[in-house]
């Protein structure tokens, strides 16, 4: 009989668990199973960020959400998730990785329910950001399974590549699936979809997963943990109040406010024993302005995939397939230029690509502003879709491997969390702040350009918040008011176009700011890069 089962023959349940726990590595017998059920969480996180962009405008409609409030069922999701993950690889660590992760994938499940059952905007919103604070226990419960499963190095590169291929993909699998669902099912079925996904690995790892913890220190820094997400959250907030001007009062508070917050958990952190977040972590020069760069990626990307399926659906009146594959040509880019760059960087080292791949994101993004009602996909939004995606891959990759420089052992893992979070609270931020901008510069469009006037004898109340008409209906109305129709639904789009192209001209100045960043802070050269393989997930 083998010693494991002589073990377990003598002893209860309990004791068990508490060897399992001690073991530095229960799962290496079944190492390969655990990387299935971890790549399919994995999956399930990376789609959750693009699967819901394509459904956003059958949502919008059938919830009866306004422009303005749209974007918090993105942003929703992503602050929660950034500003609570590093609290949620700590409670991992401690807590246990398999308690961690059955629980953030049982909570991840019911507030996916939620958000598919939703009958108004306001549900929604609560079930993404539950989505983000169980996402932010799950995540990094997963990645230390995987990290405490393989520990031969060759067996570790193999994972870590399935890890990292797909958090690439992920991605393009969620503009497609989004896109299928969307236009062949319903739009809940973005979230619902979670749910069958959610039973199958929590019945798999059951099983399947033994339970490991982390030693030492287990006291939790909660003060900085509530400080730093109602800090970000109150920042959100008052970015997204400016719409109405940034001289208001509400914008002026919240954006203090936040900023108070914030100030407030780095000084909790300097005084912390166990802090959340090690200020040396962030403070270095090199590795600061690699934390610059993913919350400048994060913004970008909402930026790039967003206002663009708007702009697919909404303008070019593509279907919800046909604007998950018109998405993809950037998702390309960036494992494109993302291989390149893995290869480079031992070469050249991290500052040349870090600093020539915003570049070319923000040409891409200029590009972007050139759209118009009638332009085609080919000229005026292809290339700057590729040469965005070009443009982030070159980031990416030495920016991962810059945030690890210098860093310790002992808060490796606080890290590469922070990567993640930066990336995900520039998401946020950013949805904030380009929802604003497209906002005012359409506002202002519509108050530089007076709607189209009605024919005589028909009141522009009786066109008012009338559908679209199909063009069986347009050719039977008599001509005045049919060429009416058709110079209002040219107004309207004209004012949106204006709000997509100066939200893409915001994100490329945004974007080419980090090319000084790093001139000026980054000193890193290839030697000074760390060895072995730290899984970083972007997505």
């Amino acid at each position: 009989m083998p010693r494991i089962n002589e073990y377990e023959w003598g002893r209860n349940m309990s004791q068990v668990s508490e060897r399992e726990a001690s073991d530095p590595n229960p799962n290496y017998e079944r190492r390969w199973l655990v990387l299935c059920i971890v790549a399919i969480t994995q999956l399930t996180i990376v789609l959750d960020g693009t699967i819901v962009n394509i459904a956003l405008p059958q949502a919008q409609i059938d919830l009866g959400i306004s422009d303005t409030s749209r974007t918090w069922v993105i942003t929703a999701y992503a602050l929660a998730f950034g500003a609570l993950l590093l609290l949620g690889g700590r409670i991992a660590d401690y807590w246990g990785r398999k308690r961690s992760f059955i629980v953030g994938m049982a909570g991840f499940a019911v507030a996916s329910a939620i958000g598919g059952l939703a009958q108004e905007g306001w549900q929604l919103f609560i079930a993404r950001a539950g989505q983000g604070v169980f996402a932010a226990l799950l995540a990094p419960a997963a990645l230390a399974i995987l990290t405490v499963t393989f520990t031969d190095t060759k067996e570790r590169a193999k994972a870590f590549g399935v890890f990292g291929a797909i958090a690439g993909g992920g991605a393009a699998v969620g503009l497609l699936l989004g896109g299928v669902l969307t236009e062949y099912a319903n739009w809940r079925w973005c979230l619902l979809v979670n749910i069958p996904v959610a039973i199958v690995a929590i019945a798999a790892a059951v099983p399947l997963v033994k339970e490991s913890k982390a030693h030492g220190d287990t006291r939790y820094d909660l003060p900085g943990a509530i400080l730093v997400a109602l800090g970000l959250a109150s920042l959100v907030y008052g970015f997204t109040e400016a719409e109405d001007g940034w001289a208001t009062v509400p914008t002026i508070s919240f954006i203090a406010l936040g900023l108070a917050l914030l100030a407030a958990f780095v000084v909790v952190e300097t005084k912390s024993e166990n802090p959340l977040l090690p200020m040396s972590v962030l403070l270095d020069r090199d590795r600061g302005a690699a934390y610059i760069g993913s919350a400048v990626i994060g913004a970008a990307l909402l930026g790039g995939t967003l206002y663009l399926t708007f702009y697919f659906q909404i303008v070019l009146e593509m279907s919800p397939v046909i604007a998950g594959v018109a998405s993809l040509p950037m998702t390309g880019g960036i494992l494109i230029t993302a291989a390149i760059a893995s290869a480079l960087v031992p070469k050249i080292g991290p500052k040349p690509l870090m600093a020539v791949g915003p570049v070319v994101s923000a040409v891409g993004l200029l590009l972007l502003t050139q759209i118009g009602v009638d332009t085609s996909y080919w000229t005026h939004v292809l290339p700057g879709v590729v040469l965005l995606g070009l443009g982030l891959g070159l980031l990416m990759v030495p920016m991962q491997n810059v945030a690890l420089i210098g860093v310790p052992d002992h808060d490796a893992g606080a890290a590469s969390a922070l990567i993640n979070a930066t990336l995900q609270v520039g998401g946020a931020l950013g949805a904030a702040v380009f929802t604003t901008v497209y906002t005012s510069s359409k506002s202002s469009y519509l108050a530089d350009n007076p709607a189209p006037t009605p024919p005589a004898g028909v009141p522009a109340e009786a066109l008012a918040g009338q559908e679209i008409p199909s063009d069986e209906v347009l050719a039977a109305l008599p001509e005045p008011i049919r060429n009416f129709v058709l110079a209002t639904i040219d107004h309207a789009f004209a004012a949106e176009v204006s709000g997509y192209a100066w939200a893409f001209g915001t994100a490329a100045i945004l974007v080419a700011l980090v090319c000084p960043v790093v001139l000026g802070l980054v000193r890193a050269k290839k030697d000074d890069l760390p060895v072995g393989d730290t899984p970083i997930h972007v997505g």
